[in-house]
């Protein structure tokens, strides 16, 4: 055996021997076995002695995926993720991960694995003909895993990040299509059955802002200008664990500024003197946490619920089945089919960019990519631009 490592077969299988030194200095020896073949073990002799040599060794363990992801990982990231991220993290591993991979050595998980996993994992993809999850659910996996296994190497539990060369679904934008969203009328129609529930401004609100769920119900009196027209988007509801927990939003962009029409500024004016005699009917018991839309009490309402009273409104309605998260989608179809631009309703919505929108939403455009056609040929013609 040399001073550095070399292999030897011990039954039907071939191990693999190497010596590093431990905290006193002392050479220690160490091994790995079950290798199949001499060139397997030998293959892995090197990678572990160059590994030595670049000061990036990682001591063999009988870790396994799961009880890394469950009993190492988890609790050391929640305190430094948001609480929704973390319940996120926590459902996947728990549902999707440890039932699949959890069993797999931590340090013999490979990009093949994952490969495999997200493969099953997809729609359509299951061979007990279950139903499977979306895309995005499966690069939301992926990215869990990229993120658990780059602190694994970062604490020497493992010799590289195996997701990095592993190949999740790609993800393409989907544009919205009328299936998708509603016209003008039939947002009328819905707003007309709405008009006298308590919580009428709220859905008003999703109309004519395109906010988002947790962003109306986080929404306190104290983000609204009426003077200057405005409404400021600055904290959030979301629920963890079906718990009801405030937020700030998730990005810069999220934080944003949004202009308000005249008659929705007038329905939140009422809504407000409805829930002043709210305030004086409940009493002492009243929670007032200053939002705009809450329960009867002043606590918050639960985002679940609300999309509810939305989808059962609906189902009594003759319009399109929807849910209540495409009334952003019709916000922006309908403004951008009406002229407002990327950049302007980019703002309104919060998006992280305005190619975003514009690629979501390509749909919205092409009568005004026309109408601008026209317009600059009447510029060198002299003509309108239109078909002679």
């Amino acid at each position: 055996m040399s001073q550095r490592g070399s292999v030897r077969k011990r039954g039907l299988t071939w191990t693999a021997y190497w010596f590093v030194p431990d905290s006193t200095g002392a050479r220690r020896q160490r091994t790995k076995g079950g290798f199949g073949t001499k060139r397997e073990a030998q293959a892995y002799l090197t990678e572990v002695l160059g590994s030595i040599a670049n000061a990036t060794y990682t001591p063999p363990t009988k870790l396994t995926l799961g009880a890394y992801l469950t009993e190492h990982w988890l609790p050391t990231v929640r305190s430094t993720t948001r609480p929704s991220t973390w319940d996120s993290y926590r459902r996947y591993v728990d549902q999707h991960i440890v039932p699949e991979l959890g069993g797999v050595l931590l340090q013999q998980l490979s990009a093949q694995h994952l490969d495999r996993f997200y493969a099953g994992k997809l729609a359509g993809g299951r061979l007990d003909g279950s139903k499977g999850l979306s895309v995005k659910t499966v690069r939301n996996i992926h990215a869990l895993m990229h993120k658990a296994l780059r602190d694994a190497e970062r604490k020497q539990l493992v010799s590289r990040n195996v997701a990095a060369n592993a190949d999740p679904p790609k993800q393409t934008h989907r544009s919205f299509d009328k299936t998708q969203t509603w016209s003008a009328q039939q947002v009328r129609t819905f707003l007309t059955a709405m008009s006298s529930h308590r919580l009428y401004a709220a859905y008003l609100v999703a109309v004519t802002t395109g906010m988002r769920r947790g962003e109306i119900l986080g929404l306190r009196w104290q983000d609204l200008d009426f003077d200057s027209r405005k409404l400021a988007v600055r904290q959030t509801v979301v629920s963890v664990a079906y718990e009801i927990q405030l937020s700030a939003p998730k990005t810069a962009k999220g934080r944003r500024s949004i202009p308000l029409d005249a008659g929705t500024l007038t329905e939140l004016a009422a809504h407000r003197r409805a829930q002043d005699r709210e305030r004086k009917l409940v009493g002492i018991g009243y929670e007032d946490n200053d939002l705009v839309f809450a329960r009867e009490d002043g606590r918050p309402i639960h985002p679940d619920l609300f999309s509810q009273i939305f989808d059962r409104t609906v189902a009594k309605l003759d319009v399109p089945r929807i849910r209540f998260h495409d009334l952003r989608h019709t916000h922006a179809t309908l403004g951008l089919a009406a002229g407002v631009s990327p950049k302007v309703m980019s703002g309104r919505l919060g998006h992280a960019t305005v190619a975003f929108t514009q690629d979501v939403y390509v749909h919205a455009m092409p009568e005004r990519e026309q109408e601008a056609a026209d317009i600059v040929a009447a510029l060198f013609t002299g003509t309108d631009g239109g078909t002679p």
